[in-house]
């Protein structure tokens, strides 16, 4: 019954169904905005399973909330600013069953203020824009571009929603780009985030890191860990035993 309801799901113009392979889910993505990959899938499994309530920032399809319950978090809201990519994230939580786990909510996290208390979260999550404005290579598609670059929201918007909503000792998880690790590091640091766990993502074992992970508690005391690298891809393409496994395929 579940897949044949998955077979006659509508889809409206730009949009596909992808396998999220966890739990059976499916994910509504659409080819002119920006879609979920790799550094988000491995963002959701960074660490522990964190405690309820969860709050991810700038949630866009809803794919760190939706792998999230499948490790077993109860409680997770998702904020989206896009209307388009909204909409999108709450067919994906209905289309998997989810509404009772997840909520999004359509709006600015720049502005939590106005629906939440502070330090109401356990745990905070961002995948946020990598890149400043007026750097790199930018997409004519303008959903793109904005979850590319810092035009709705740079990284003090980020820290500064990460300080409001998250409790004392609570999480925040965020995957970013190497280039701009001292910018990440120091901004949670002046926003009251202690960094203290660092994990390197690699392509291959022979490539340069080009992303990380990083876990930080807010008011933790000073002391970082750095983990073994992430390493995507073995030496001859394949996925990596620790990858396959976030697909639960080992």
């Amino acid at each position: 019954m579940w897949r044949n309801w998955i077979m006659t799901i509508e889809l409206n113009a730009h949009e596909r169904l992808d396998d999220l392979v966890l739990d059976g889910m499916k994910l509504i993505q659409r080819d002119d905005e920006f879609c979920f990959s790799l550094d988000t899938v491995v963002l959701a499994h960074f660490g522990t399973a964190p405690r309820s309530p969860v709050l991810d920032l700038g949630t866009g399809t809803a794919a760190i909330p939706l792998i999230l319950t499948a490790r077993g978090v109860r409680q997770i809201t998702g904020v989206e600013l896009n209307p388009v990519m909204a909409d999108i994230a709450r067919r994906n939580v209905a289309l998997n069953g989810r509404d009772d786990r997840i909520r999004i909510v359509e709006g600015d996290y720049r502005q939590l203020k106005k629906w939440v208390s502070s330090g109401y979260y356990s745990a905070v999550y961002a995948n946020p824009p990598y890149r400043e404005k007026s750097r790199g290579a930018c997409s004519e598609l303008d959903g793109v571009r904005r979850a590319r670059h810092e035009e709705t929201a740079t990284l003090a918007d980020v820290m500064a929603a990460v300080q409001y909503a998250l409790k004392y000792r609570g999480r925040f998880r965020m995957v970013h780009i190497t280039e701009r690790l001292t910018d990440i590091l120091e901004a949670m640091r002046q926003y009251g985030i202690e960094p203290k766990t660092v994990q390197f993502i690699h392509g291959r074992p022979d490539k340069k890191a080009k992303l990380f992970l990083v876990e930080g508690v807010r008011g933790g005391s000073p002391g970082l860990d750095v983990l073994p690298p992430l390493i995507v891809h073995e030496a001859d393409g394949a996925y990596s035993r620790a990858v396959l496994a976030m697909y639960g395929k080992t």
